[in-house]
Formats: C-alpha cells, sequence, structure tokens
C-alpha cells in the first residue's frame, strides 16, 4: 500500500479534483483491491490492476456527487414559492385547462389512454409499452397521432370560438 498510495491518491485527484474524495476513493480502492486479490491474475502487473480500481472508485465517487448536487438543484427549484399569477393569468389559464380536458374528452379511448399516461402519468415510452402490452414503436407511433388528433381538436374548437365571437360583433 505504502508503495503505491501516493500515485493511486493522483489518479483519484485527477477524477475528482478534490482532495478529499482523492483520499476516499483511493482508500476505497485499497479496501476494493485487498478483497478482490484472489481475483488478480498471477504474473500480471499489480500496478495497472490496483489503479483501474481506484480509477473506477473515483468516477463512481464523481458521478454520485454530480447526482447528488442536481437532486440538491432540483429540491431547491421545486420548494422555491411560485409567484402567484394575476387574476387574469389565473382565469386565462383555468379556460385553456377547460379547453384541454374538453377536447381529450372528445378523443378516442385509447387516445386519452396514450396520452394520459405519457402527460399525466409521466411515463416514457418504455413503460407505456410495458403496461400496454404492446411494442415500443406502435406506442410511439400512437402517441404521435393522439398528439396530432388533440391538437386538431384544439385548433378545432379555437376556430368554433372566434366564429362564434365572429358573429356577435356588432
Amino acid at each position: 500500500m505504502r508503495r503505491h498510495e501516493t500515485v493511486a491518491f493522483r489518479t483519484a485527484y485527477l477524477i475528482t479534483r478534490s482532495a478529499a474524495e482523492a483520499e476516499d476513493a483511493a482508500q476505497d480502492g485499497f479496501v476494493k483491491a485487498y478483497r478482490a486479490l484472489g481475483r488478480f491474475r498471477a504474473g500480471a502487473p499489480f500496478r495497472p490492476w490496483l489503479l483501474r480500481i481506484v480509477a473506477n472508485e473515483a468516477r463512481n465517487r464523481r458521478r454520485t456527487a454530480g447526482r447528488r448536487a442536481a437532486l440538491a438543484e432540483r429540491a431547491a427549484t421545486l420548494s422555491a414559492p411560485l409567484p402567484e399569477p394575476s387574476p387574469e393569468e389565473a382565469a386565462l389559464g383555468a379556460e385553456r385547462r377547460a379547453a384541454l380536458l374538453a377536447a381529450l374528452g372528445r378523443l378516442s379511448e385509447e387516445d386519452r389512454l396514450v396520452i394520459g399516461m405519457r402527460w399525466f402519468l409521466d411515463l416514457d415510452e418504455a413503460e407505456m409499452a410495458a403496461a400496454l402490452d404492446r411494442p415500443r414503436g406502435t406506442v410511439k407511433s400512437r402517441l404521435s397521432r393522439a398528439m396530432a388528433r388533440l391538437r386538431g381538436q384544439l385548433v378545432a374548437d379555437a376556430a368554433a370560438v372566434d366564429d362564434a365571437a365572429g358573429e356577435r360583433a356588432p
């Protein structure tokens, strides 16, 4: 260990860019190498084998730190209070929501199901394919067609509202 600790630390530091993380990665790398000594090939060079273990540990620590930072940032964003919408914005948002739900209600059950799974349940294509017991490509094309029909329904509804407003104008 003494013979390789400096190079192990430097290897970990190149990856983590943090002295504390590099020390921890090197130490954990030594522990993992010790536990894996039975898998070490006799006659193979020891130093590259050890440094590969240390580098992998340092990469894992860097990835974990990145995930933690992203999670903390998301949590901070989610916990920040949203500004209150103005009464006009709130009314417009309620109108848009009602129009969307009405248009969605006029779609077929299959269209409502794929749109609901994707946008209301937040499932990805793979999860939707598993839930619907359909190939992923089929789910993708069904979702695309359903979204096109929903857009068409919303455009038609908006045109009907515009026509009705035009008839009432003097």
